[in-house]
C-alpha cells in the first residue's frame, strides 16, 4: 500500500458568473467596510482560538492524574498474547496556547517473586518511558485528534509505534534481555506501521478507563491490537473480565440497541458535523452467521434514514462480515472493528473506519468509530452511546 499523506481531495462547487456592473465607493464608505470586515474576521480568529484552547484544557484535565492499568496484547484474530501491569502519571504545565500535557509510562518488569497480589507495587521494578508531550502544536498536526469533552471520549493517532515497542519489550523481555529473540507467542509491531489509532472511552460508572488501538502493517492489514484498561486510583490494578468460553464473546452484544450518535471534525477544535439516531440489530440466524442491521435517522432539516444490512461468518473470536469489514471480539464486553484489507478500501477509492465498542453493563454501551479518507488522513470521529432494549 502507497504511504499515506495528509491531502484531502475536496469537490467544489462550480462558481456563479460575476455580474459586469461595478459600484464605486467613497474612500470613507470603503475604509470603514473594511475595517468592520477586518473586525469581523479577528473576532472570529479569536472566538475560534479560544474554542481550540478550552478544549485543549478539557482534554489535559481529562487525562490527568495517577492511572493504574494492565495492557494487553492479542493478535489479529482477538487472541491474548500476553498482559502487562502499568502505571501511567499525567500532569501539565503553562497556559492557554502555551497548555502542554505531560505523561510518563512505567511498564513493570518481570520479577522472580511469587506473590501475585498486585496490590503493594513498592518494591517492584519498573521501566520507565517519557510519552511525547500534547500541546497546540501537536493535536492537529501530529495527533489529528477528535475528542468529545462531555462525552469523556478521544481518538487520535501516533505516527510511531515506538512507546507500543516499548511497553511490549520491556514488558516481556526486559532490560537484561534485548539480546534475545522475541519469546513465544510475543509480536513486536511493526516499526513503520502504516496507521496507530488509539479510541479511548471512559467508564459511565467509575473513574476507568479503556484505551484500545489498532495497529495496522504497511500492507494495510491488521498487525495486532492494544488495550490498556486503567482505573485513576492509588488501589490494585483493574483486569479484564475472562470470557470463558471463546465463542461466548458474542453473546452480551446480541439482541437490539438503541442510542445516538455525534460526528466531529478531526481537529482540537472539535466541531459537530452530524447527529443521528440509531438502531442496532445482532441476531444469529440458523446457519449460525451473525446478522447485523443498522438504521440511522439523522437531524437536521432534511431528515434522511439509511440502512445496512450484512451477515457474518464466525470463527471464533473473529466476525467477518459481507464487503470485507470484520469485527474482533474481545474479554470484557469489547470488540474492535476494522476492514479486512485497508489497502484493498484505498485501492477502491473508499473511505474505511476504525471502530471500538465497549458494553460495560449488559443494558448499555459506548463505540467510537473513526474515519479515514483514501490517503490514510482521519477526517471525522463519531461517538455512539446505546441502550439494549
Amino acid at each position: 500500500m502507497a504511504s499515506f499523506h495528509c491531502s484531502l481531495s475536496l469537490s467544489l462547487p462550480s462558481l456563479p458568473k460575476l455580474s459586469t456592473t461595478v459600484r464605486f465607493f467613497s474612500s470613507s464608505t470603503q475604509t470603514s467596510r473594511i475595517r468592520a470586515s477586518s473586525s469581523s474576521t479577528s473576532t472570529l480568529e479569536e472566538d475560534a482560538a479560544a474554542m481550540s484552547i478550552d478544549n485543549l484544557r478539557r482534554f489535559i484535565n481529562l487525562n490527568k492524574g495517577k492511572w493504574n492499568g494492565s495492557f494487553y496484547q492479542f493478535d489479529s484474530r482477538g487472541n491474548m498474547l500476553q498482559q502487562v501491569t502499568t502505571k501511567l502519571s499525567a500532569s501539565s504545565y503553562g497556559e492557554d496556547e502555551l497548555m502542554s500535557l505531560i505523561q510518563t509510562l512505567y511498564i513493570k518488569q518481570p520479577s522472580s517473586s511469587t506473590s501475585t497480589s498486585g496490590d503493594d507495587d513498592s518494591d517492584d521494578e519498573w521501566a520507565e518511558y517519557k510519552i511525547k508531550e500534547t500541546n497546540m502544536f501537536t493535536v492537529d498536526k501530529y495527533q489529528q485528534i477528535g475528542f468529545f469533552p462531555s462525552e469523556r471520549a478521544f481518538a487520535l493517532r501516533y505516527q510511531t509505534a515506538g512507546m507500543l515497542d516499548t511497553v511490549l519489550r520491556q514488558g516481556v523481555l526486559g532490560e537484561d534481555d534485548t539480546g534475545e529473540e522475541s519469546p513465544r507467542n510475543l509480536k513486536l509491531p511493526s516499526r513503520r506501521p502504516s496507521i496507530v489509532c488509539e479510541n479511548c472511552l471512559y467508564s459511565l460508572q467509575r473513574d476507568m478507563r479503556a484505551r484500545a488501538f489498532h495497529i495496522l502493517e504497511p500492507k494495510g492489514t491488521v498487525d495486532m491490537l492494544l488495550l490498556f484498561l486503567e482505573e485513576r486510583t492509588d488501589g490494585s490494578h483493574p483486569l479484564l473480565e475472562s470470557s470463558g468460553d471463546m465463542k461466548s464473546r458474542i453473546t452480551p452484544f446480541i439482541g437490539k440497541w438503541k442510542g445516538h450518535s455525534m460526528t466531529k471534525r478531526s481537529g482540537v477544535y472539535g466541531s459537530t458535523i452530524a447527529e443521528a439516531d440509531t438502531v442496532v440489530l445482532h441476531e444469529m440466524d440458523s446457519n449460525g452467521q451473525l446478522i447485523q442491521d443498522v438504521t440511522s435517522t439523522s437531524h437536521g432539516e432534511n431528515v434522511t434514514t439509511t440502512n445496512v444490512h450484512w451477515t457474518g461468518a464466525i470463527s471464533e473470536n473473529l466476525v467477518t462480515f459481507d464487503g470485507g469489514y470484520q469485527m474482533i471480539l474481545l474479554p470484557g464486553g469489547m470488540y474492535m472493528g476494522c476492514p479486512y484489507d485497508v489497502a484493498k478500501s484505498a485501492a477502491q477509492s473508499k473511505s474505511f473506519h476504525l471502530e471500538f465498542c465497549w458494553l460495560e453493563t449488559p443494558d448499555k454501551r459506548q463505540r467510537l468509530v473513526r474515519t479515514y479518507d483514501v490517503e490514510g488522513l482521519a477526517v471525522s470521529s463519531t461517538y455512539f452511546l446505546e441502550t439494549r432494549l
